[in-house]
Formats: C-alpha cells, structure tokens, sequence
C-alpha cells in the first residue's frame, strides 16, 4: 500500500511547491499531480493532508489561543479537490495528519455531507512515550469512527533510544538532531533535548528496557504497536541494526508489569514532548 501527503501552508519550506501559503483546491490538485509523476504510478492508495490549514496548537503548542486564527481555506474546498482525484482514480483513501478532535470530526461530518466514494481512514499523529496526547481526545473519535492512527515519531525523533543522553547529552554528531540543529525549530521546539522531564524520563524507561533486556528503541516502538488503534508505526532507519530493533518491536509482547512501570513514570512525567 502506498501513500502520500500533501503539505498545507509551510512558506519557511520553499523545496515544497515553492513554500505553499494554502491548502487550496489548486495547491492539493498540483500536489497530487506531482506525487504520481515522482512516484511512477497511476493512482496513490492513501493520501493525508500533512497539517490543517488554519489554526491548531501543535509541535510544542499545548494550548488553543482564539486569536491567533488566521483566515484559512475551507475544509469543504479541501474536501471537493479530493473528492474529484478520487472520483478520477488518482487516490483511493484519504487520511489527515496533525489533526485534533475537531478537525477529524469536522471532516468526517463534510466528507459524509459531500458523499465521498472512499472513507475517511487514518489520521497520522505523533504518538510515544514522551507524547500521548492521542490518548486524551482522539483516541475516542478514532474508535467510534473506525479511524486508525499512524504513530509518526515513535521514538522522539530519537531521543527514546537513549543516545543523545547516554553520556554528555549531546548524542553522537551524525545524529539527526545534532545533524540538522536549528533547521528544523517545529521538531525543536517540541523534542527538547535539554529539558529536565525529557531526561528523567527517558532514563528511566531506558533503565525500565534494560530490566527486561530489550534495547530502549525495541521497547518505545513495542508500546506504540500495542496500541488498539495504531494500524502502524511511521518510523526512520538509517543504519541495519537500528531497523532490526524495529523489527524486534513488532515480534515481542510487553507483559502487563512492562506496562505498569511504563505507566507509572508516564505518570510522573507526563508527555513532556506534545
């Protein structure tokens, strides 16, 4: 199964579209072109709006502040793009991504209203052990709506495999946070190497890995994977061995007193990465 999102406004990232200022129906209509054209293929199985195209506390962001909405695109506009790639073949299903209860709700109401020919099936968000938000609101729609997640970041952009505080809190230089320092402020502002919570936490679930002899990488994605509603983990490997700790992850069982620990410094440390 294949997939593609496309990316709402994102001026900084000028390699995308030359840096979209909307998710209009004509951004979403060359995104979708241009994706089959890199791809080689006649039609994408799943294709996500990548982030909303308007206002949504998000990347570190945990409350909603009324007045910092902006005038957006209407989701019915969104919708009515998609709507006709579907009914033209060129994708089969649509998903959201970085997406709150309302917004998924608020789709899944239109698309209904717009009777389109395929569902509405995932939203991809981030999910790990530094951050389950998903748990508090989504999770809930997802389950009455039959809606599936796919867990990005199940590591923490790294941080859960206990390299970048193993030693001097830096991490290895050829690390993906150390490699692209100060170019990427939304992964920064939410993975916050430095802070206290991130690093209590972090030993702690790598003592909690090391107890029950499984690296802390095998066990972070293991807890995402054993969730309900995650249809799959969106992860990135770079070297052999770190994608055999993710297939690890998919062959082992956390036994109930893995989750209790988890659960308890998660209660200590409560998403310090949303």
């Amino acid at each position: 199964m294949g997939g593609a999102q496309v990316a709402g406004p994102s001026g900084q990232m000028t390699w995308i579209r030359g840096g979209p200022t909307s998710l209009d129906s004509q951004n979403i209509t060359d995104a979708i072109d241009d994706s089959l054209r890199r791809l080689g293929v006649d039609y994408i199985d799943l294709y996500q709006i990548h982030w909303p195209d308007r206002y949504v506390p998000m990347f570190g962001e945990t409350e909603y502040d009324p007045s910092s909405q902006y005038t957006s695109v209407p989701m019915e506009e969104q919708l009515e793009a998609l709507g006709r790639a579907i009914d033209a073949g060129k994708i089969r299903y649509i998903g959201l991504s970085n997406e709150t209860p309302y917004g998924l709700m608020k789709f899944l109401q239109l698309s209904k209203d717009f009777q389109l020919h395929s569902k509405l099936l995932t939203v991809q968000n981030s999910y790990n052990l530094l951050c389950r938000n998903f748990d508090s609101g989504l999770a809930e729609c997802c389950h009455h709506e039959r809606i599936s997640l796919l867990a990005y970041s199940p590591m923490a952009m790294g941080i859960l495999s206990g390299k970048y505080h193993s030693s001097d809190d830096c991490g290895p230089p050829e690390a993906r946070m150390n490699l692209f320092k100060g170019r990427y402020s939304e992964g920064e502002s939410r993975y916050k190497l430095q802070s206290p919570e991130v690093k209590l936490a972090v030993k702690e679930y790598t003592q909690i890995a090391a107890k029950y002899g499984i690296s802390p990488a095998t066990l972070a994605i293991a807890f995402v994977l054993r969730h309900p509603l995650v249809a799959s983990a969106v992860f990135g490997a770079t070297k052999l061995w770190q994608l055999y700790e993710v297939l690890q992850a998919a062959r082992i069982h956390l036994p109930e007193e893995i989750l209790v620990e988890i659960n308890d410094v998660h209660a200590r440390y409560p998403n310090p990465c949303p």
